[in-house]
């Protein structure tokens, strides 16, 4: 997956920042920040997290983590004072505040052309669903992850099988709600469709290939 937020796409697979379709220098300590930003968004991340994740096998001093922050606000042209992407929360750590939209990469979309495509939009995300389980949760491993205390683990899950997606709880502690009515067994998902996973509302599309350039 790719990830674009602004004029910026972030490719972690080919390790690569592209702005306007230029690559963007980065540092390794940078990609490393900016990679786990992102895929904790919009959560904020600890200091001591992410010196463990950036180096692994070394100890370093806050100041290390500042600076590479400081560098990575640099290349994403941000103002002193006014965040568009990486916050500071004081304290603690940080977080990625933009927003951001993952994206298939051109060979994925190019293979999904002879059907439709699934989408699930939460907030600034638009979450592809692929054929199979689409785990919907608080599990980091879940195709829809949705950092929530009215979340369970394992909440619910779409079940994407050609021209069809099929939604169920999945025991959750608050439910699963489709068109303000609680999923009690499967239920087949149509366009538009309101699909709210304890207090959180999201929105499932089915769009046709020539639809994913900007999902309306």
């Amino acid at each position: 997956m790719a990830v674009h937020f602004g004029e910026f796409v972030f490719d972690e697979h080919t390790r690569q920042l592209l702005r306007g379709g230029q690559v963007v220098p980065l540092s390794p300590k940078t990609f490393e920040l900016l990679r786990n930003l992102l895929r904790r968004r919009p959560a904020a991340v600890s200091k001591a997290e992410l010196q463990a994740l950036i180096w692994p096998e070394t100890h370093v001093t806050p100041a290390s983590l500042a600076s590479v922050a400081s560098d990575l606000r640099g290349v994403l042209l941000e103002r002193r004072g006014r965040p568009r992407f990486i916050r500071t929360v004081h304290g603690f750590g940080y977080a990625f505040c933009g927003e951001a939209v993952e994206v298939r990469e051109r060979a994925q979309a190019e293979a999904s052309l002879s059907g439709p495509i699934y989408r699930l939009i939460w907030k600034r995300r638009e979450i592809d669903l692929s054929e199979g389980e689409n785990i919907l949760g608080r599990d980091r491993d879940s195709v829809a992850w949705i950092d929530s205390p009215t979340v369970s683990r394992r909440h619910a899950r779409i079940l994407v099988s050609g021209d069809q997606a099929i939604l169920e709880d999945l025991g959750s502690r608050n439910g699963t709600w489709i068109r303000g009515r609680k999923v009690t067994g499967p239920i087949r998902l149509s366009d538009l469709d309101e699909v709210r996973v304890g207090s959180v509302v999201t929105l499932f599309r089915v769009l046709e290939p020539d639809e994913t350039e900007q999902t309306p």
